[in-house]
């Protein structure tokens, strides 16, 4: 059985970082996303978007499905309803989600000796503020529960909002966990998350009909941009700067630090 590798790691002094199998998804996972997906992601924003103005296959496909699902009555039954509710607000509300960063960013802001996790968190909110409520604002979609799908009627359904921040903000936690070493239970922790969140909080939405199956996806697509862009701004020489002066650990820095 080979020996897994030892690598030092690009934060401020975290020790080496063990890598093996497991931790090289783990590692894919925090990486920039790739060329292929962010062009995917593009194109279907951009078809979903001039689909939506248009009125065409996708809106049709929307309202079959919320048809679909809202023949069963997920939102009259109050002990699925509370479900479904609580796994939308836990998986994908920005308040829940900032709560657990929180604990995050304040631990490695103090250990590692860096304002880095805060100002990438606090770039993340402003892009992904600024991108999704241009378009909820723009377009004004209606959800199904309005009932039907209309633009222009005061409607913020497109994109969603929770999908948009799940992706986002537990890529970004993600990230931080990886790039500064944290524990591989808590590095694991953040990559289920990140991985199940999304998935579960836009289930549930559908489930509940606060939102057409299109404005998930975009929703989706939109955040993955937002992390690449992030990384590009992310991975230079700001990315470096700490905003503290480290008198904590007269350890050498690495000669050779691994990109983040």
């Amino acid at each position: 059985m080979a020996r897994p590798r030892v690598q030092p790691n690009s934060a401020r002094y975290p020790g080496p970082v063990t890598v093996g199998p497991r931790t090289d998804r783990l590692q894919a996972l925090a990486a920039r996303p790739s060329a292929a997906l962010v062009l995917i992601s593009f194109a279907l924003a951009i078809w979903m978007t001039l689909d939506l103005i248009l009125e065409g296959v996708v809106s049709r496909f929307d309202e079959s499905v919320a048809d679909v699902v809202g023949g069963w009555e997920v939102r009259e039954n109050p002990f699925l309803y509370a479900i479904c509710w609580a796994i939308t607000q836990i998986g994908g509300q920005r308040g829940m989600i900032l709560i657990v960063m929180g604990g995050l960013i304040v631990y490695i802001c103090w250990t590692r000796r860096t304002l880095q996790p805060l100002i990438r968190t606090l770039a993340a909110i402003l892009l992904l503020s600024a991108v999704v409520y241009a378009f909820k604002y723009g377009l004004g979609r209606t959800a199904p529960a309005y009932p039907g799908s209309y633009l222009h009627r005061g409607g913020l359904s497109y994109p969603s909002g929770h999908t948009a921040n799940a992706v986002l903000m537990w890529g970004l936690a993600t990230w931080l966990a990886v790039y500064y070493g944290l524990p591989l239970w808590v590095q694991r922790l953040f990559a289920i998350l990140f991985v199940v969140s999304p998935i579960a909080s836009g289930v549930t939405m559908l489930l509940l009909n606060f939102h057409w199956v299109s404005d998930l996806v975009t929703g989706a697509a939109v955040s993955v941009i937002l992390l690449w862009v992030l990384h590009l701004i992310f991975d230079g020489r700001l990315g470096r700067w700490t905003g503290i002066p480290d008198t904590r650990d007269s350890r050498p820095r690495p000669k050779n630090p691994v990109p983040a």
